[in-house]
Formats: structure tokens, C-alpha cells, sequence
């Protein structure tokens, strides 16, 4: 099955680079040649300058892998730690008037997530204290652009303008039916009652178990969003809650009249009152600005260059040096892809940190709905003899659930967000087989073996029922172990890690009264935790993992992740929407290549919006 998908995706990638692409990837080359081959510091800026923070970009936890930002224009992706430290620069910078906030969210893979945002908004918050405004202007905002623009000082839409703030929904997709319309058959064993993983290929709806967890997860970070947008509105969260289940969609006269907007407004006249603070009035030229990526990399707190340019991004200066690793994506064997965490490639790097007499502490970040089993536990091996050199602490983003909380279990110390989603404690075992579809092809298969199981793992027919008994023993096994791994780690007796786990997803705020977070707080208070716990006070310089690409690594994931997906990258239409959700459930089922087919992961298709 997996080799069926990755043969039939290349092949259609291929058609796309050589019916359409190669001139785009020749320019692409050329590109990214001339952006890592430029001058890498940002312009200058004139004193009075507005920030400008185009929300119309991804904002992911770890930094990328290259410096790609002058294809483009302000980037395609913003580093949270970036964003966070340059609108606390800016509120102490006397060059800086204010921040203009603009633009609509485009999250991709596990970025811009609410846990993510809340970061984003604290910085904000934190900007206000300055005294300096907070201009906002809104068009179409859903609610992950309003969840941040409810900051502003003064916040306006356009009169055709529209606030999309229905609530959260999660809506899986199922592909049982497809399934069996089509003579693929899934096999499946797995461990706790809530351990929904597998219902996608199983069911053709949600199970009442999975409903009910999913529900209580929608109300837990509802609740903490709307109670964190009424303080800044002035309101309380029944009455946003009243005016959101009274109109659905908010129009911009409705918005000021439920005072979740300031002002209805045409862009000019936001334009016109931002030349006139910034004394550009009655001229031809824009306001004074400057983008937050370009203001970010002036204030970057990465003066100092890597000890080892290879493997590290330097920030700041000190006597000691704080390691922040990024765990973002899925949890894979081997190497892993770009936007995977490799178990091999992410425990050299933890081993490389563990031999590092220059690191006092490590950070570890994690952003991952888990994965494969067996990669989670070669890296949570790592973290444990990591931990007993020195602190180890854990940062929650947006997901730190099932192997991404395998991998997490052993901190010293674990923060997450209110709207983290964590938990998930839980084994599944998937199989494929696609005996009936190729028949339909007229393919079938022989075998001949040395022993009962040899071919167990086969995909040309059904497992028996002893077979399918030896991977439902694996499964029980693996979950025993998890379930150990998070009493040790988390100092709990393990009964009470059996009630909590059955595979159930929590809400940050409710895992810490379960005590499987210690802390709530974002990256930067995980920072300042392992600065006290090494010793090291204020006195300290970051460096972050995991590595950056050389040259010719960087063209080539460029052009791959690029070039096919040109025709489409301009388009926001039906057809666009529906081959980028169907492409992500695929690349979901690629990650599936555990050896022994056994997975820590949250259900395929837990999306948020």
C-alpha cells in the first residue's frame, strides 16, 4: 500500500515538473542561489515606522531549515520564537510607532495552531504595556486572524468585511466505504477505549468514545479562547458567545454593534491615518513601515556565530549555552523527510547534546501528533540518559500527543499551553492488505515460506487470526510499556496513569490536573526554567537544532516542495481546498511504515479549525 501511494504520488509529481515545472524549477534554482548568496541583513528603517505584521503566512515553532525568506516577499513562514522576541523589541525600541496587524492566516502542516497563537498574542499583550497603538484591519478573518488582531488598541473592518468565529469543529474523514468499494482491507489491533487512530480506515463515522473526547477537547479550548479575546474587548465570553451563535458569519456592521470590532473602515483610510502619525500625510509615499520579518532579523538575539555552523543557530551571548530542539511533524523511522522527526536523525542530535560539555541544559520543543512506536522510544532513550547529565525540559506546542508525548514523558519539567493537545496514551496496529484490488486486475500472488509467520507481514492477503493475535500481544505490550514509561517518568502511581491514558486526548489546562503537564507557560518560559535549573541566571546563549541544509539540499527541497504545486499555490478555490486536505490524509498514511506496523499517534485527521 505504501509503496502503491509513494510510486503513484511521484509519478504525478514527476508528470508535473516535465509538463509544466522545469522552467519554473531552472528559476527556482537561480532564486535560492541568489537569496542564500545575497546580503542576509535587513534594511534599515526610519524612526517612527510601523511594524507591519502580515498575518498572511505559516507560523511554525522550529526556524527553517534555510533562509529562503527573500523569495516571496515577506515569507511564506514565520519562526514563533522570531515573532515573539521582535514585538517585545519592538514595544522598548524608540524607532518603532507602533504595529499595524493585517492579512489572514495560512496555517500549513502543524503551524499556526492555537497553542502557537497564544504565544503570538502574549507578545502582543505585552507590546500594548509600551503604550504604543495597535492598529488592526480586518477583511476576511477567520477566528485564528481575529484571535490575534482582538489585541489592538483600535481595530477595524471593512464595511464589505467579514469575522468567520463560528466555534471550533473537527470534521474526519472516513475511508471505510472507499475502502471496501474498492477491495482494500484494514486489520487492525490496539490498546485503550479512546484510541481513535484507527477509525478513519474502520468506520465510516466517529465512534461515541471519540466523540465524546473530541467534544470535551473543542469546549476546553473554546472556553480558554474566548476567555482569553473578552479582557481585550472589553466583553465577557457569554456575550461573544451569544453574538457568535446569533449570526455565524459576522458582518462588519454586526461586528461593531456586538463590540468585537472598533470602526467599519475602507483600507485607504487606515492607509490615510497611518501616514498622518507617521508624517508621510498628503504625500505620495506609503506609511513608514517596516515588515516584522525584515524588523526581526535587526533585533535577532543571534549576534554571536555558531561554534559549529553545521549543526547549530546561535542566539545571544553568554557563559553557558541553552540547546532548543524542535520535535515538528510526525514521528517516523529512520531519517525522516523534510517536516518529519526522524527517530535516527533526532537521537544523534540528543546524543551529540548529551556529549556537548558546552550545553547546560536542552530544551525540547515538541509540536507532533506522535507516530511510530518504535521511533518514539529511540528518542525518548536519548532524553533519558540526556536527563541524567543535565536539565532537560519540555516545551508543549500546539500537539504533544501520543509518541509526541512518549517523547516527552521524562522531562525535568513540562510546560504546555491551556489549548495544547496532549495525552493520547494509547497503541494502535494497523495492517493493509489489497488482495480483492488486485484481482480486480486480475494480479494475484503466491508464497512460499520456511515458517507459520514468515509472511505475516505481507499486504497480498488477509492476516489469520493467530496472526492477527501475535500483533494484538505486541500492541498490549507496547502500550504496558508506554504506560510505565509515564508513571517513572512523571513520578505517578501507575493506576493513575491507566485512568488518564485508554488513548484519551487532553486539553493542556486539564493535563496539568492530571499531572501529565507541570507548568502552563509558552517556549520562553521553558527557556528561563532550564537557564535557573542550570544555573546559568540571565548569563546565557541559545542554540537551535536542528541543523541547517547545505546549498545543493536546499535547491533540490525547494524545487520538490515548490515546483508541482505551483498551478495551485495562487488558488484558494474548491478544487484547491479539496486536493490539499486529501493530500495531507495521504501523506498521513506514507508516515505509516513502522516494521512492525505498530503506532503511537493521535486519530489521522484531529484537525482544529
Amino acid at each position: 500500500m505504501k509503496n502503491f501511494l509513494t510510486s503513484m504520488l511521484g509519478a504525478l509529481a514527476a508528470l508535473a515538473i516535465f509538463t509544466g515545472g522545469c522552467v519554473l524549477a531552472v528559476f527556482a534554482v537561480f532564486a535560492v542561489l541568489a537569496a542564500l548568496g545575497g546580503d542576509p541583513s535587513a534594511p534599515a528603517f526610519e524612526r517612527g515606522s510601523y511594524l507591519v505584521f502580515d498575518l498572511s503566512a505559516n507560523i511554525s515553532d522550529a526556524p527553517p531549515a534555510v533562509e529562503l525568506s527573500h523569495l516571496g516577499g515577506d515569507g511564506e513562514t514565520l519562526q514563533l520564537r522570531s515573532l515573539t522576541h521582535a514585538l517585545r523589541a519592538a514595544g522598548a525600541d524608540e524607532r518603532i510607532a507602533g504595529v499595524y496587524i493585517t492579512g489572514d492566516l495560512t496555517p500549513a502542516a502543524f503551524g499556526s495552531g492555537y497553542a502557537a497563537l497564544r504565544e503570538v498574542r502574549r507578545a502582543l499583550l505585552d507590546f500594548r504595556v509600551s503604550g504604543k497603538p495597535i492598529q488592526a484591519y480586518l477583511t476576511y478573518a477567520t477566528t485564528k486572524s481575529y484571535y490575534l488582531a482582538s489585541t489592538a488598541t483600535d481595530l477595524a473592518i471593512d464595511p464589505y468585511g467579514i469575522i468567520l468565529m463560528p466555534g471550533l469543529a473537527s470534521e474526519p474523514v472516513f475511508f471505510a466505504g472507499a475502502f471496501e468499494k474498492y477491495g482494500v482491507n484494514v486489520q487492525v489491533t490496539r490498546v485503550g477505549k479512546y484510541k481513535s487512530a484507527v477509525e478513519p480506515f474502520t468506520r465510516r463515522d466517529m465512534s461515541p468514545e471519540n466523540r465524546e473526547e473530541v467534544q470535551l477537547l473543542l469546549n476546553d479550548l473554546w472556553s480558554g479562547i474566548l476567555a482569553d479575546i473578552a479582557p481585550s474587548r472589553g466583553l465577557t465570553p457569554e456575550e461573544i458567545q451569544t453574538s457568535v451563535d446569533a449570526e455565524g458569519l459576522l458582518r462588519a456592521d454586526v461586528a461593531v454593534s456586538s463590540k468585537l470590532v472598533d470602526r467599519v473602515a475602507y483600507r485607504d483610510e487606515i492607509y490615510d491615518a497611518l501616514k498622518s502619525k507617521t508624517r508621510r500625510a498628503g504625500t505620495t509615499e506609503p506609511f513608514k513601515q517596516v515588515p516584522i520579518a525584515e524588523y526581526a532579523k535587526l533585533v535577532s538575539d543571534r549576534p554571536e556565530p555558531a561554534k559549529d555552523k553545521s549543526t547549530e543557530r546561535s542566539t545571544g551571548g553568554g557563559r553557558g549555552r541553552i540547546a532548543v530542539v524542535y520535535a515538528e511533524g510526525e514521528i517516523v523511522d529512520g531519517e525522516g523527510d523534510t517536516g518529519e522527526v526522524g527517530g535516527s536523525t533526532f537521537s544523534r542530535e540528543l546524543r551529540k547534546l548529551r556529549q556537548d560539555d558546552d550545553i547546560k541544559a536542552v530544551v525540547l520543543r515538541v509540536n507532533s501528533p506522535g507516530g511510530s512506536a518504535s521511533a518514539s522510544e529511540v528518542i525518548q532513550r536519548e532524553m533519558r540518559l540526556l536527563k541524567k547529565v543535565k536539565p532537560v525540559i519540555v516545551s508543549m506546542g500546539t500537539y504533544a500527543a501520543s509518541g509526541g508525548y512518549w517523547i516527552s514523558a521524562y522531562g525535568d519539567r513540562i510546560f504546555a499551553e491551556p489549548s495544547t493537545i496532549t495525552g493520547s496514551i494509547g497503541v494502535f496496529g494497523i495492517q493493509f492488505d489489497v488482495a480483492k484490488l488486485a484481482n480486480n486486475f486480475g494480479v494475484t500472488f503466491d508464497s512460499v515460506k520456511t515458517g507459520k509467520f514468515a509472511d505475516a507481514l505481507t499486504i497480498s492477503r488477509p492476516k489469520t487470526e493467530e496472526e492477527l493475535a501475535v500483533f494484538q500481544r505486541m500492541v498490549d505490550w507496547i502500550y504496558q510499556e508506554f504506560v510505565g514509561k509515564v508513571a517513572e517518568g512523571r513520578q505517578l502511581p501507575r493506576e493513575t496513569v491507566e485512568e488518564i491514558a485508554q488513548g484519551r486526548v487532553w486539553s493542556g489546562a486539564e493535563a496539568q490536573k492530571r499531572g501529565l503537564v507541570d507548568e502552563l507557560g509558552g517556549l520562553d518560559d521553558a527557556i528561563v526554567f532550564a537557564a535557573h535549573r542550570a544555573g546559568l541566571g540571565n548569563n546565557y546563549r541559545l542554540v537551535e537544532f536542528p541543523r541547517q541544509k547545505d546549498l545543493l539540499q536546499a535547491v533540490q527541497e525547494f524545487i520538490e516542495k515548490h515546483t508541482p504545486r505551483s498551478a495551485r499555490t495562487q488558488s484558494t478555490g474548491l478544487g484547491a481546498k479539496i486536493v490539499e486536505r486529501f493530500e495531507g490524509e495521504v501523506k498521513v498514511l506514507r508516515s505509516f511504515r513502522d516494521p512492525l506496523g505498530v503506532y503511537a499517534r493521535l486519530p489521522v485527521n484531529l484537525s482544529i479549525r
